[in-house]
């Protein structure tokens, strides 16, 4: 068998069978070619991708000109490690610390990786800037966060499934409730050991939870009152997908929305992945001003392949795509169109609780307990019927298509899911 050789959706199922860990329970669909907002599997249906790898395809599937700027590095340098330097990672530095208003860039290369990178920064920043003492700085977190899967991120995860017999867990994480200011406020005030507050502006995993009108806004002027990071998990609301370049931008006064205007949040420590190379190559970041990034010295951190030539160049096309075709305006658009539209078919089906979500990550809310398969089934339906997404807890569906979608073919998705949903409620 080679690389070359076709397989049909059975066979290459078996082959991750037999040949993989079971640590994923995707949807039984073999994708084998994308383009855009669709994907095709090995037999050649067709379907629209309404996850879009997490969303990190935001600029859509095989965009040219992200392809173009990584076959070209590819030919050309590839790996150098940090060991010496590249032609590339200034220029990228260059143009993300200017789009996104930060002096710094630390380059890694997924998203677990710069949420770590970033946890390491804040602490090393409050014992050497701070002043709090060794190996006592705390850090708050969210209930029903998600982060990643490393060893230290899971000991702040309340995921049954992520964290049982993986133990034991790091320490110095404290846990408080979602868009809950009063909760924040009492454990600021609670210890002098508090190096920083961790949060995601949307919790997508959790089932695309949108925090109250100002709670982030709120929230950092708390830390900056108590002289606390607040640090922004953007890996999967960022480059646009909220409507904005980032979910903590609220409602800025950036006429075109895909820009860093003048944000509602500027975050101290900012985490960027996923979109960040628009699917095409495993780029992530953290960005903070000199006071913050400085405490980093050489040796304290790093990666082989952060900061290489090839994901260097990805990341600035990927970002200038989200420029050129005005992909948060898009999003913004859409996503108005697609809540409204499910909000109304809510009302009339008993199947559907309600739709909630910013831009173009939204989500509904299936009438059933969380251990139940019916969101599952609706999406073997969909699937069926040439639309992919995918349950989270249970009984909540994430939609999240490429933000390069036309409004013709969101209405033809909003006609595929209720469609879908109404025959299934028969």
């Amino acid at each position: 068998m080679t690389v070359l050789d076709k397989l049909t959706s059975k066979e290459a199922i078996a082959l991750e069978d037999k040949h993989g860990a079971h640590n994923y329970h995707p949807l039984p669909v073999v994708l084998s070619r994308g383009e855009g907002v669709h994907v095709w599997d090995a037999e050649g249906k067709q379907y629209y991708d309404f996850l879009s790898a997490y969303s990190a395809v935001n600029q859509g599937h095989c965009h040219p000109k992200i392809v173009d700027a990584m076959t070209h590095q590819a030919k050309t340098l590839s790996l150098t490690s940090r060991a010496f330097h590249n032609d590339m990672l200034g220029k990228y530095e260059k143009f993300a610390t200017e789009l996104f208003g930060f002096d710094k860039l630390l380059p890694m290369n997924t998203g677990a990786e710069a949420v770590e990178t970033a946890l390491k920064i804040a602490r090393k920043w409050a014992y050497e800037v701070k002043g709090i003492p060794e190996n006592k700085a705390d850090i708050i977190v969210c209930e029903n966060n998600f982060h990643g899967r490393t060893t230290t991120i899971i000991s702040f995860s309340n995921d049954a499934v992520a964290r049982k017999n993986f133990g034991p867990y790091t320490k110095g994480f404290i846990k408080i409730e979602y868009d809950n200011l009063q909760a924040l406020q009492e454990t600021l005030e609670s210890s002098n050991n508090i190096a920083a507050f961790l949060v995601e502006p949307i919790q997508g995993e959790a089932g695309v939870f949108v925090p109250s009108e100002g709670y982030l806004a709120a929230a950092k002027k708390m830390c900056a009152d108590h002289n606390v990071l607040f640090i922004a998990d953007e890996v999967q609301t960022g480059i646009a997908r909220t409507g904005r370049l980032l979910a903590t931008c609220g409602n800025c006064t950036c006429p075109e929305k895909n820009c860093s205007g003048t944000p509602e949040v500027k975050a101290d420590i900012l985490i960027l992945g996923k979109a960040l190379s628009g699917g095409a190559y495993p780029v992530s970041a953290v960005l903070a001003n000199d006071a913050i990034m400085n405490v980093i010295g050489p040796g304290n951190h790093g990666s082989t392949f952060g900061g290489n030539p090839i994901a260097a160049a990805v990341a600035i096309a990927a970002l200038e795509v989200v420029a050129d075709e005005k992909l948060a305006i898009n999003a913004d658009k859409l996503g108005v169109i697609f809540r409204e539209e499910l909000s109304e078919f809510c009302k009339n089906n008993h199947l559907v609780e309600s739709v909630r979500g910013k831009g173009l990550l939204n989500a509904i809310l299936i009438n059933d307990s969380e251990d139940s398969s019916t969101a599952w089934d609706i999406c073997m339906k969909l699937r069926d019927n040439g639309l992919l997404a995918k349950p989270t807890h249970g009984n909540i569906i994430r939609f999240a298509p490429p933000l390069v979608m036309t409004e013709e073919q969101l209405r033809e998705c909003i006609a595929i899911i209720t469609n879908t949903i109404t025959e299934f409620s028969k």
